[in-house]
This record gives structure tokens, sequence and C-alpha cells, in this order.
């Protein structure tokens, strides 16, 4: 199986349909109508950036660590930080990494509380029992990025926080961003998104 690229035409008629122009919405209608765990769900999904897969992974580690009092292990307190480079075998796989998220601590908090792990089939039950037509998970990522590009960050930067570290010379080589002035700008972009929620 060979992986082909999105082709600059495909990448133009994407960003012509406008399609995250009502993503806000949907969530807010999910905060709405899904219960506690799924809900949180989906706003750590917005919040982070993560792909559907690596969220649910990420989602069900913090609750099982949080309920061992191990949460420590995975968060870095400090640098208020998901350290998914810490589980290879979930979040290093090729192509499709994710080294780690900047997530606000009440929201981790809120996630162990939830005491519930999730699954892609429980939230499409729920979407469905609550008449949320489709999912835009995959929306998310898309619009976290563009919005944390909005609000200052570097294109370089948002892909080492979605977990891309492209080929080029100066992102291999040369790319040194200072984590800790990157976090207390992605966190303030991320308070911005969570109050557009309210």
């Amino acid at each position: 199986m060979k992986w082909e690229c999105q082709g600059s035409f495909e990448s133009f008629l994407r960003i012509m349909r406008n399609g995250n122009s009502d993503v806000m919405e949907w969530v807010k209608r999910c905060l709405e109508a899904l219960d506690r765990p799924y809900a949180t769900f989906v706003e750590f999904t917005l919040i982070s950036g993560l792909r559907k897969t690596e969220a649910i992974q990420s989602f069900n580690l913090v609750v099982k660590l949080g309920q061992a009092g191990k949460l420590d292990e995975y968060y870095n307190r400090s640098l208020e930080s998901l350290e998914h480079f810490r589980y290879p075998e979930k979040f290093i796989r090729g192509s499709k990494n994710v080294f780690f998220s900047f997530i606000p601590e009440a929201l981790l908090n809120r996630i162990v509380e939830c005491n519930a792990t999730i699954s892609d089939s429980g939230l499409k039950r729920r979407r469905m029992r609550y008449a949320i037509r489709h999912s835009r998970l995959k929306d998310l990522r898309d619009y976290h990025a563009t919005f944390l590009l909005h609000h200052g960050l570097l294109r370089e930067e948002i892909d080492l926080i979605q977990g891309r570290v492209g080929k080029s010379m100066f992102m291999r080589h040369y790319f040194s961003p200072a984590i800790e002035d990157l976090k207390n700008r992605t966190l303030k972009a991320v308070n911005q998104m969570q109050k557009a929620l309210n």
C-alpha cells in the first residue's frame, strides 16, 4: 500500500468548503447533551488537538493512572503537559506521532474525576441517542491548529505540538523552542478556546 499526500487542489477545496466554520457549535451541542465522561472527552479532544485514536487512548490512560495515583508518570505538572513520548507503544507510530500536549490541570482533574473510560463505539451510541448526526472529532484537530496559529503560535510550533517534525533541515536540526514559553503561549490560547465554549 502506498500513502499519497493530499494534493494542493484537494487542500484548496477543503479550505474553500470551510468545513470548520460551525465546529464550536458541534462541540457546544456535545457538551450540553452528552454524559459527563463523553462531554469531557470532546472538550479534551478540542483542547489537545489529538487525533481521535490518540485522544481516546490518552483520556483512558489519564483515568487509569489517576485511579492508581500514578498520574505523575504521564502528566508533567510544572509544564502542564501530558508527556505522550513516555508511552511510545501508544503514541509513536511511524508517520502518526504525538509527543506531548499542553493541558490545563483543571481539565485533567475533571477527566480523573469522571472515573470512567470511553470508547469510539460509546461515543457513537450517544451521538445517535441525542441526534448529534455527524462526528466532528477529525475537524477538532484542524480547528485546534488554526486557532493556535491565529493566537500567535508559529507553524513549526503547532506542528511540534501536533506531532509533526518535518523533513526540513531547520525542523530536524535547528528548531529549538523554549518549552516553558511555548507552554505559556499555548495555554493562553487554550484558555481563549475554553472561554468560547461558554
